[in-house]
Formats: C-alpha cells, sequence, structure tokens
C-alpha cells in the first residue's frame, strides 16, 4: 500500500466533478487499499478519490475510536436526509482549518461497496457529516463553500502562506 499526496485548497483540481465508476478491478481495489492507508496515516476520518486527484465517484471513512472500522462507498448517492446536525468541521485538503457546519443530521445513502455489491446505509450525526463531506468533495464542493466570502478568504491566505513557508508554492 501506498501514501497518495492529497491535494490542498485552493488547487482547482479539487473542484472537478467526479465520473461514476463503470468497472470494479483490482486497480480499484488498490486504489481503496491505498485511500484508506492514506486516511489512517495523516488522521482523518474520511477521504475521497478527489482529494487525491483521482476523478472517479469513490470515498472511504471511519469514524471508528478504534480506526477498525473501514467504510468504502462507490458511486454513493443521497437518496434521503433530514434533522439538523452541527460539527466542527476539518478537512485534509483544507489543513489546519476548522468550521462550524450545520447539515441533515439523517440521511440514507445508497452505493456500491468495494466489491460491488449494492449497499443502503442509515447514518446520523459525525458518520452522516463525514459521508455528506466526502460527496461534497466528489462534486467538487468543499467545507469552506458554506462559509462567508470573508471566511474563505482568510482560510486561503492562511493556506497559501503556510504552502509559502513549507516551500509548495
Amino acid at each position: 500500500m501506498s501514501i497518495l499526496t492529497i491535494l490542498e485548497f485552493p488547487d482547482e483540481r479539487l473542484r472537478k466533478i467526479a465520473k461514476p465508476i463503470k468497472d470494479i478491478d483490482s486497480s480499484l481495489q488498490t486504489l481503496i487499499d491505498d485511500m484508506l492507508e492514506t486516511m489512517y496515516h495523516t488522521g482523518g476520518i474520511g477521504l475521497a478519490a478527489t482529494q487525491v486527484n483521482v476523478h472517479l465517484r469513490l470515498l472511504v471513512i471511519d469514524t471508528s475510536e478504534e480506526k477498525n472500522a473501514p467504510l468504502c462507498l462507490i458511486n454513493p448517492e443521497i437518496i434521503s436526509k433530514d434533522g439538523e446536525f452541527e460539527y466542527k468541521e476539518g478537512c485534509l485538503s483544507v489543513p489546519e482549518s476548522y468550521e462550524k457546519i450545520i447539515r441533515p443530521g439523517h440521511i440514507i445513502v445508497k452505493g456500491l461497496d468495494r466489491n460491488g455489491k449494492e449497499i443502503e446505509i442509515e447514518a446520523n450525526d459525525l458518520l452522516s457529516t463525514c459521508i455528506q463531506h466526502e460527496i461534497d468533495h466528489l462534486n467538487g464542493k468543499l467545507f469552506i463553500d458554506y462559509l462567508s466570502q470573508l471566511k474563505r478568504q482568510r482560510i486561503k491566505t492562511k493556506i497559501e502562506k503556510m504552502h509559502r513557508l513549507e516551500g509548495k508554492a
């Protein structure tokens, strides 16, 4: 398994809309394993393929305390949502930035598991938020898009400064 490079805001590749996955083959299985390894390595609880510059509708999540309950969703689609849940979200693609975001607190999502089997998941609170956050990535949207223009600009300036100091810019 490999640790993949995570794109960071304001990289425009994060705005690409991911394409549906048609074939579940060994290269996809490797990507899933690499994404899980990357997510665990960085301490994240979710990672969308878009964040590693692969523009396919794939996400991985593990919100368990022990980090031993990986969830993989291929071509995820929210079919129902209701309620409200506020959570201070962060993102591996928006380092060192956390903001309270209100999203539906209960969702039902359908998709395929890593083996291509159809699944339907009912999720609440943190898991619901995480799935919605990662699906947003697949649609070219970041959690900071829910913030005011002023807050987004402050975050962008902070990250660009961080990149300059790290020699990434």
